[in-house]
């Protein structure tokens, strides 16, 4: 049906959905056909399929990953169906792009245990009785040689040599092994299968996403709209977030850390995270870009909303409020939060009375690794009844009733055992 022949009210609908799906979207492939698929949609009442592939390849999802999670909820409250596909057969590949080399393949142990964990988390963010979730082994599983050698005749090898991970590697001499053409390939069958309307993903995600639609094509089927989102900076405001970088927001984080870390977001990313990986409404978020810009909303203000929606969002309102009342109180007052978690030291653990600080964070979960420990001391992070203790090699006499803190966030009260 063409722009002219919708009634008022359906115009609107259509604009206001448009506005919606466009909020915060780097580009769009191709954007006339959105448009087409949203006024076939507002028509007929009938939702569109919008698809997100996740290889379960690492289990904790942080503020990063809910870019496009957050693009995906906004899909559902228009009233579309959204299409997780938990990559367990690609996932066993690993998706090359903006691999420098050959990715380690995951066991179908490996696979199936991230594949709960996300699960479970992503449905923090989206309305499990709007989502259909399907595993692709589903439908790749069962495809014969005879049927992988149809579908790669589909694709050339210039054509995946347009990727610019791939014409790196090659020109550089690094190898590329066959099987990571497949990659692209099997994300594409994916759409193929599940006829979707639209696929999310990040803007480093393009070339698989435009796969999706060439195969489509392929097959005989209508194809789907790629939809790019950007690609969110960390807490050191330069690199990508990332886990083994550091700066990071884990959503599955405690409520007093998520606050926390949400208050060190740089100044000038406030309204990007704002904008990307909040719950905001288009009119909520205008009013506070629009107060920070006039200086009628001061930006520590600001921040401290932020980080108290973040908290409310994966932890619930009354958590968010005490996560805001443990920084008030710890950081902004300088004093001890009056809730202060126990911790017991086995005397076994001592000598004498003693024991090795390194040691005592790493006991009490404080420290990862002996190496953490060390680097925390270091920075001087590391305080004892208030003192601070900057020698790694620094023994502390506990009698009971200590209180530790390392960084600004963590603390506890020492007994022995």
């Amino acid at each position: 049906m063409k722009w002219e022949e919708l009634n008022a009210a359906q115009q609107a609908e259509v604009e206001r959905q448009l506005q919606v799906i466009s909020r915060g979207v780097v580009e769009i492939v191709p954007e006339d056909e959105l448009k087409q698929k949203v006024i076939k949609s507002v028509v007929t009442g009938k939702p569109l399929k919008v698809k997100l592939g996740l290889d379960p390849s690492a289990p904790d999802i942080h503020v990063g990953h809910t870019v496009v999670m957050q693009k995906l909820r906004q899909f559902q409250e228009l009233g579309h169906q959204v299409q997780l596909i938990i990559g367990d057969f690609t996932g066993r590949i690993g998706d090359p792009t903006g691999k420098s080399e050959t990715r380690k393949q995951l066991t179908e142990e490996d696979v199936q245990r991230n594949a709960e964990t996300y699960r479970q988390q992503i449905f923090k963010i989206l309305d499990p009785d709007k989502t259909q979730v399907n595993f692709n082994s589903e439908w790749l599983a069962p495809m014969t040689f005879a049927d992988v050698v149809k579908l790669s005749a589909k694709v050339t090898v210039a054509r995946m040599l347009e990727r610019d991970d791939f014409t790196k590697r090659y020109t550089t001499g690094q190898p590329i092994s066959i099987h990571e053409f497949f990659y692209p390939l099997m994300q594409g069958m994916d759409s193929v299968a599940l006829e979707s309307d639209i696929e999310l993903g990040g803007t480093d995600q393009k070339f698989n996403l435009l796969m999706g639609r060439t195969l489509q094509k392929e097959y005989g089927k209508d194809t789907q709209v790629a939809i790019m989102t950007p690609i969110i900076e960390g807490l050191d405001g330069v690199q990508k977030m990332s886990k083994s970088l550091g700066n990071y927001i884990g959503i599955d984080e405690a409520p007093n850390e998520i606050y926390g870390k949400a208050m060190s977001v740089p100044d000038e990313l406030m309204t990007k995270y704002y904008e990307l990986v909040t719950d905001l409404s288009l009119e909520e978020f205008a009013a506070l870009h629009e107060g920070l810009k006039s200086g009628k909303v001061h930006p520590r203000d600001a921040k401290m909303r932020l980080a108290h929606t973040l908290v409310r969002m994966y932890h619930g309102s009354e958590a968010a409020d005490a996560a805001q009342e443990h920084f008030v109180t710890v950081f902004q007052q300088r004093a001890l939060p009056e809730d202060i978690e126990e911790k017991e030291i086995p005397a076994a653990e001592m000598e004498d009375g003693k024991i090795r600080l390194i040691k005592l964070l790493t006991l009490i979960d404080f420290a990862a690794s002996n190496g953490e420990a060390k680097r925390s001391i270091q920075q001087g992070a590391v305080k004892l009844n208030e003192e601070k203790i900057s020698d790694p090699n620094a023994e502390v006499e506990l009698a009971g009733g200590e209180i530790i803190q390392v960084g600004k966030r963590k603390f506890a009260k020492l007994f022995v055992k």
